[in-house]
């Protein structure tokens, strides 16, 4: 009994810093031979000095590639876990922004002038504007000249809806198609656009059908009630506006010099 007690405390006191599994094999290794007799301490040493030599050697190993692993999780991408902060899914993510980004702008319209291109109107079709709001509306310097007064009673955006509506009609790709009836909808339509429209609710009752399926043709009652409010309410007042009165006697002037 004592004897097991002594290998029991010699095993611990030279065993220090090794797994405890590896004293039990021994002690089970002593008991299998017969080794009752305590081997000399010069022995235990060297035994005890190779073991904790094989597991120095071992533990750098390990402690690499745990510090690989932690270099590899701090340099891990914010969207993906892989080893480069340049990951490719940023390149996608920016150019599908750039995209959309794009798209949206072609959608609304943001890449166009404030005017449309047009050519000088004569002194014959400036008159005619007088007589008549379609041949102001058919015409691209009457659009100008009307918008140009629109813009001083903060209503451009009767016309701006108007010209969206008309470049939606002339539009056959189907996701443009969806997307321009979107921006129309967030821009001119809803109540919480600065630009909405002046729409009964009739009408947005039918917008808000269409626009479960956009088609081209989704605004067409809202375009006719915002063309006959401008013929009605804004038209009258451009003909006796300084912007119309100016344009023509200008022209006049000009027909009369010789």
């Amino acid at each position: 009994m004592w004897k097991r007690f002594f290998i029991r405390v010699r095993a611990h006191h030279y065993a220090e810093g090794c797994q405890a599994t590896e004293i039990i094999q021994i002690e089970r290794e002593q008991r299998n031979e017969g080794l009752w007799q305590l081997k000399p301490m010069g022995s235990e040493r060297m035994e005890m000095r190779k073991r904790q030599t094989s597991l120095q050697q071992e533990m750098p190993g390990s402690a690499q590639s745990q510090q690989g692993a932690g270099n590899r999780g701090s340099n891990a991408c914010c969207f993906c876990w892989c080893c480069c902060c340049s990951c490719s899914c940023l390149t996608v993510r920016n150019e599908d922004d750039e995209r959309a980004r794009r798209m949206s702008q072609e959608a609304r319209g943001e890449n166009l002038p404030n005017c449309e291109e047009s050519s000088k109107p004569t002194l014959e079709e400036v008159q005619s504007w007088g007589q008549s709001f379609d041949k102001l509306m058919k015409s691209p310097a009457g659009r100008n000249a009307f918008r140009e007064f629109l813009r001083t009673e903060y209503s451009e955006e009767n016309m701006l809806f108007w010209l969206a509506c008309e470049d939606l009609k002339k539009e056959v790709n189907k996701n443009l198609v969806e997307e321009k009836a979107r921006l129309i909808y967030e821009d001119y339509i809803s109540i919480l656009s600065p630009k909405e429209v002046s729409l009964d609710s009739r009408v947005r009752e039918v917008i808000n059908r269409n626009m479960l399926d956009p088609t081209p043709h989704t605004f067409d009652d809202a375009q006719l009630q915002i063309y006959t409010l401008m013929h009605r309410d804004s038209y009258p007042r451009f003909l006796n506006s300084a912007v119309y009165k100016t344009l023509l006697q200008s022209l006049t002037d000009t027909s009369s010099e010789p």
